[in-house]
């Protein structure tokens, strides 16, 4: 009778820790998922509760992550075994549109980043820091020694892989971050064992492309995003023009382009002057004059939790309207999204896509239009953003997301 009264009196007051991810509750939004993530890396499961109070996340309760919670500000709430066990009932109800999904090993963060500095910063790479997520530095030696496999996600810093060096030439070409840039890129071209920067980003693009057809997960944000689509349709076609590669691009390049090859876009159309700051008619950012910046938001698209588990992860937040920003490429013309793409958000003022998601072979995609959430036009060399001023940033939050989903329990879509 002893042994059973002890038995009932501790099962009665094991406890779990609850995350709240909702506007009201959590303090510090980002470094929950360090929290969640730190929590994968002690080989312990975690429950991500899909539209459950913002995408809350159920945590086994113990001292040491009592601790890194009160250590990183996060906020965190000591629920019962059986209250856990009831908000897991709810959950699963027909009638409520959320969902358990376990997380349950911590993914493995590449970032495709040069080593020198640049003069702009990386939203991604920030935010990961400031939410103490390891990552390492990967660049074209690494991608073009098939290394990518280590990883099990992959995040594109703001690149061009056209070798049009970010179409800067206007503006910039007289910089010494420009002039000593495309030097390295050259003479990495040619170590690497190519006639031109074109070629050798074009040969990158076709092995990120082949580590996501593998079952890779990618995330690209800014110019990352168009750049290595128009890479690939490229293929061994020259669309530089002589001040990028040295003689002149391909007579009627444009219809040359192979739109079977790339991820997201098609039917697009190149941006022929290299004078200008754009790199085809994908990019939104000279066709929001109706767009003031007051009202420059765009709206998360609504899921099925239970049916369509990855669009709804990929889009957990506290709040379903996102402040916009602004980047060289800072949304994506509907009309040339692919209709197999899937539309995470949109601005709907301008009728453009913001937030896009798709799957390559067995791998994933997601592609973010915008330089930083939270500096609305982040130009070259201004400051980084201080992310202690922004804990609970939604934009930000999106980011984070696609770090976690490779961790998640893979099921298969029912659409």
């Amino acid at each position: 009778m002893l042994v059973i009264l002890i038995s009932f009196s501790t099962s009665s007051f094991a406890t779990m820790i609850l995350l709240p991810m909702d506007a009201e509750s959590q303090e510090n939004h980002l470094k929950a998922y360090g929290i969640t993530y730190w929590v994968l890396t002690k080989e312990q499961k975690v429950q991500w509760l899909l539209n459950y109070r913002g995408g809350s996340f159920l945590l086994p309760d113990g001292e040491s992550i009592r601790r890194e919670c009160q250590i990183r500000g996060v906020s965190y709430e000591i629920i019962s075994d059986a209250k856990a066990e009831a908000i897991l009932d709810a959950i699963s109800s027909p009638s409520q549109n959320q969902e358990a999904v376990i997380l349950e090993k911590a993914p493995k963060i590449a970032v495709y980043s040069p080593k020198e500095n640049q003069p702009w910063d990386d939203a991604v790479t920030m935010v990961l820091t400031y939410a103490e997520i390891p990552y390492v530095t990967v660049y074209d030696e690494e991608v073009l020694n098939d290394q990518l496999a280590l990883y099990d996600w992959l995040h594109l810093h703001h690149e061009d892989f056209t070798g049009q060096y970010g179409k800067f030439y206007q503006a910039y070409r007289t910089q010494p971050w420009y002039i000593e840039g495309k030097l390295r890129a050259e003479e990495r071209a040619s170590k690497l064992g190519y006639s031109k920067v074109s070629e050798e980003k074009g040969a990158v693009a076709k092995k990120i492309r082949d580590y996501v057809i593998g079952g890779g997960f990618m995330f690209a944000m800014c110019s990352a995003t168009d750049s290595f689509d128009i890479a690939l349709a490229a293929q061994g076609v020259d669309i530089c023009e002589p001040m990028f590669d040295g003689d002149p691009s391909e007579p009627n390049y444009q219809g040359k382009l192979n739109f079977r090859n790339t991820f997201a876009f098609e039917n697009f159309t190149l941006e022929r002057n290299p004078l200008r700051y754009e790199f085809s008619s994908i990019d939104m950012t000279n066709k929001r004059r109706n767009v003031p910046r007051e009202s420059d938001y765009f709206t998360l698209m609504d899921f099925s939790a239970k049916w369509d588990p990855v669009p709804t992860m990929l889009c957990q937040n506290h709040t379903m309207l996102v402040k916009g920003f602004m980047g060289q490429t800072t949304a994506f013309e509907r009309s040339e999204i692919k209709p197999v793409v899937l539309v995470l958000g949109e601005n709907k003022i301008n009728g453009e896509a913001r937030y896009i998601h798709g799957i390559k072979g067995k791998g994933f995609f997601t592609f973010y239009g915008g330089h930083d959430p939270e500096d609305y036009q982040h130009r070259v060399g201004d400051p980084k953003t201080e992310l202690e001023l922004h804990p609970n940033s939604p934009g930000y939050r999106l980011i984070l997301n696609n770090v976690l989903f490779p961790a998640a329990r893979k099921k298969k879509q029912k659409t």
